[in-house]
């Protein structure tokens, strides 16, 4: 009895939120166009991540720096990005915490690293997202811009929502080290230091990769070409540069890097290549 009203209670919040953060037509219309990658989207997944960012919405605070005015379609653009990498998993996986920050332009961090040798060092860099565990997700408003327009040929994927919101997910279990968690209930065929053994083993062969081919070469690698080469500085980096390109540029990552897409595959319970080649099947079938 306790269970069924339980679930009703929660059934009848979750609707009551629906309703009252729901996301105008026109604006919903307005971020789709802002972001390309989900043209191929189907329209019963974009209603399921129009309703998990509704709900992102009503559980998160939004405020801005430096006078930034904050606006609806920031919010809603945000909201959207963010909900992707969640799609199957649940607004459940973005628990205990409360908070998006966003700045007009990347912001300045300053952290202490440990060097080989022991010695502590107090670095201070820019930055255009940073995810504190536990804590706020911050952002840049220009580099979401910029990312929002990165879908012409040749250009490397870049989305910094998406980044940021990988390394909460993999801040969940803990320390942010390329190993996210995983549910006995979602995730009930990947075990889980299988994935993390594969995982690691991509990284080094992406940094041994870097290592290798001459930094004016880059470009022209088809695999660093696709995967930021600042994926290589630590695996927390590798696993959120890879969710980028897992969901902004599916085809290309399963067609370079298919292990690497598998694992993501895993653990995000998504395929977004597929969404990508049946639109590609179904357009040519329309050819003359």
């Amino acid at each position: 009895m306790f269970l069924s009203v339980f679930h009703w209670l929660s059934s009848r919040m979750r609707s009551r939120r629906l309703a009252r953060y729901a996301i105008p037509d026109a604006l919903w219309s307005r971020t789709l166009a802002g972001l390309p990658f989900l043209v191929d989207w189907s329209a019963a997944d974009l209603a399921r991540l129009r309703e998990t960012a509704t709900l992102f919405i009503a559980e998160k605070e939004f405020t801005t720096a430096h006078d930034l005015p904050l606006t609806d379609d920031m919010v809603v653009a945000i909201a959207v990005q963010a909900s992707v990498p969640i799609l199957e998993l649940g607004m459940a996986w973005y628990g205990g915490w409360h908070g998006v920050v966003i700045y007009p332009g990347e912001f300045i961090i300053r952290k202490d690293v440990m060097d080989e040798d022991g010695v502590v060092h107090h670095v201070r860099e820019e930055a255009a997202g940073e995810a504190w565990e536990h804590g706020p997700v911050i952002l840049s408003w220009q580099d979401i811009q910029l990312g929002s327009g990165l879908a012409e040929p040749n250009t490397q994927p870049y989305n910094v929502v998406i980044h940021e919101f990988a390394h909460k997910l993999d801040m969940l279990n803990g320390a942010s080290d390329g190993i996210p968690a995983f549910s006995s209930q979602l995730h009930t065929d990947v075990a889980r230091e299988a994935w993390a053994d594969h995982l690691h083993a991509a990284y080094d062969a992406f940094a041994d990769r870097c290592e290798q081919v001459p930094e004016h070469r880059w470009g022209r690698d088809p695999v660093l070409s696709l995967l930021d080469p600042y994926a290589a500085q630590h695996p927390a980096e590798f696993f959120a540069v890879a969710s980028e390109v897992f969901f902004t540029e599916p085809a290309a990552l399963f067609e370079r890097l298919p292990a690497l897409y598998s694992l993501l595959q895993a653990f995000y319970l998504q395929d977004p290549a597929r969404r990508v080649l049946q639109v590609g099947h179904h357009q040519d079938r329309c050819l003359p």
